[in-house]
C-alpha cells in the first residue's frame, strides 16, 4: 500500500513549480494544495532552514496577500527574501509591495499537475 505525501513535501512541490521571476501567496499555495491553511505554509517554509530539501525549494518566491515579503528571520531573511527576489527581475513599490499583475504566478500548472 502506498503512503500519502507528507503535507510539507506536497507544499514544496507546489513551491517548485513557481517559475523565476514570479510569485505567489501563502494562501494560494493553501488552496492549492488543499488540506492545509496559509499559516501552515509560512510553518512549512520556516522549517525548510532545518531540512535537507531547502536548497532546491524557492521559498523567496512566496509572499503575503497584500504582495509583500512577510518579516522573518530577525530582518536577515527578509533583506535576503527581497534581494533574491530583484536578482530575479521582480521589483517593488516604494511601499515594498510586488505588482501580481506583473509578477503573479497563476497556479495552473500545478492545478492541473495536482489532477493528473
Amino acid at each position: 500500500m502506498e503512503s500519502e505525501p507528507r503535507l510539507y513535501d506536497l507544499i514544496y512541490d507546489v513551491i517548485r513549480q513557481i517559475p523565476a521571476g514570479k510569485v505567489a501567496t501563502y494562501g494560494q499555495i493553501s488552496r492549492i494544495v488543499g488540506r492545509c491553511s496559509a499559516q501552515m505554509i509560512g510553518f512549512a517554509l520556516a522549517a525548510l532552514g532545518r531540512q535537507s530539501t531547502a536548497s532546491d525549494v524557492p521559498w523567496q518566491r512566496v509572499v503575503n496577500s497584500k504582495g509583500h515579503i512577510s518579516p522573518h528571520g530577525y530582518g536577515f531573511g527578509t533583506n535576503m527574501q527581497r534581494v533574491l527576489l530583484e536578482e530575479e527581475g521582480i521589483s517593488f513599490s516604494l511601499e515594498g509591495e510586488i505588482n501580481f499583475d506583473k509578477f503573479g504566478w497563476d497556479g495552473i500548472s500545478a492545478v492541473n499537475r495536482k489532477q493528473e
